[in-house]
């Protein structure tokens, strides 16, 4: 048996991750996310199907298959391989927990019509699934396939704008600037409050289980993230480290940044982004910041928006990824369990390619510090 499956009848927690969204919310939803997706497929350029093996990319056709693949297992499939996939091999070419992510460049894919008829037979059997009264397991199932799907189409956007390809689709928001040059600190005092998920409040991952009290110290965190003239002055300072991020030029003293195909002029009030945990903590040091802990950054974002800025980038943290008291797998096992090595850093927040459904304070994004290819950004805490 595959590493990701779990006996569903040892893992009961997912049942209860009500309440349950209306039947047309979930197939607009899904609507959605698929039409993002066949979209980006079907407006590959010639030869764009091929990149470079790098450890932050996949083939395209790989993870088209793979998401159509991980839809059909879970929802259709309810995690048994005993029941066969509407494509010859498919367990076999898109099991993300099986296939090591270089071998993903040597297997033979399918052509990429072929990827989309199969894709489009998944989606009229979950659409007729959606004709019908689900079942709290149908609910979750769907809802995660959703969302694995959302994560991937942001996935693709940032995988272009590493390739310098044109932009995938549009944003689901578009105020990636600030409203003010000043960056204020809004100051909280110590308190208690619950960090994670509870049952009975809509879906949730497994490594937001369980909701826990953290004790909090005082602290002061900024009102927005780092802007591009925040760390512009760290860049023409010249210290170690201060390098000019990769999709930055400076051309006739005039600053660009690459967004996706395009150079653009550096938007000075817009959030930084692309700069990874390293280059984060650097500019910490150098200003006399901080990053904020996880848990402040949870806190903050759970107040009257009205007090803080979002930025459109996740927002590293100090925290490592690490599971709460109480944790236990879900039914995808490997969603988070076997990243919680300390290896990961947790960040917060959403980025403007992230759909509203997922935009919560509780949810828990991470990567590895060195990676900057996602689009991230931080704000900064007063020592």
């Amino acid at each position: 048996m595959h590493s990701q499956l779990a006996s569903l009848t040892a893992i009961p927690d997912h049942h209860t991750y009500g309440p349950q969204p209306d039947r047309m919310v979930l197939r607009g939803w899904f609507t959605q996310s698929n039409t993002i997706t066949r979209g980006i497929l079907k407006n590959l350029q010639s030869g764009q199907e091929s990149v470079p093996q790098r450890d932050i990319l996949n083939p395209p056709l790989w993870e088209f298959g793979h998401l159509t693949w991980f839809h059909e297992f879970w929802v259709q499939r309810k995690g048994q391989e005993a029941r066969p996939s509407l494509l010859a091999d498919a367990d076999y070419l898109f099991n993300s927990s099986d296939i090591a992510h270089a071998d993903r460049w040597k297997i033979t894919l399918p052509e990429l019509s072929t990827l989309l008829d199969y894709n489009q037979r998944v989606v009229n059997q979950t659409l007729t699934l959606l004709n019908h009264s689900l079942s709290p397991e149908d609910t979750y199932f769907i809802q995660l396939a959703i969302f694995h799907q959302d994560m991937h189409n942001e996935a693709f956007a940032y995988m272009w704008q590493t390739l310098g390809y044109a932009r995938p689709f549009e944003p689901y928001s578009k105020k990636n600037c600030l409203t003010s040059a000043s960056n204020s600190y809004i100051d909280f005092s110590e308190s208690v409050f619950l960090a994670g998920s509870q049952t009975n409040t809509g879906f949730l991952f497994d490594n937001e289980k369980w909701q826990h009290p953290i004790h909090l110290n005082p602290f002061s965190i900024s009102s927005h993230a780092v802007s591009n003239a925040d760390y512009l002055e760290f860049v023409k300072a010249g210290v170690l480290g201060s390098e000019m991020p990769a999709h930055w030029k400076c051309e006739g003293g005039c600053w660009y940044q690459r967004t996706f195909n395009e150079w653009i002029e550096l938007d000075m009030l817009g959030s930084l982004r692309h700069i990874s945990y390293q280059d984060a903590l650097r500019y910490c040091d150098w200003r006399g910041v901080r990053l904020p802990t996880e848990h402040e950054m949870t806190f903050m974002m759970s107040q009257d928006i009205q007090k803080w800025q979002s930025s459109d980038v996740w927002e590293w943290t100090s925290s490592a990824f690490l599971p709460f008291p109480g944790f236990s797998t879900d039914p995808y096992v490997d969603y988070s369990q076997p990243w919680f090595d300390g290896t990961y850093q947790v960040l917060k927040g959403w980025s403007a390619y992230t759909p509203e459904r997922l935009r919560r304070p509780a949810l828990r994004n991470f990567y590895q510090p060195h990676r900057s290819d996602h689009f991230c950004g931080f704000r900064t805490c007063l020592l």
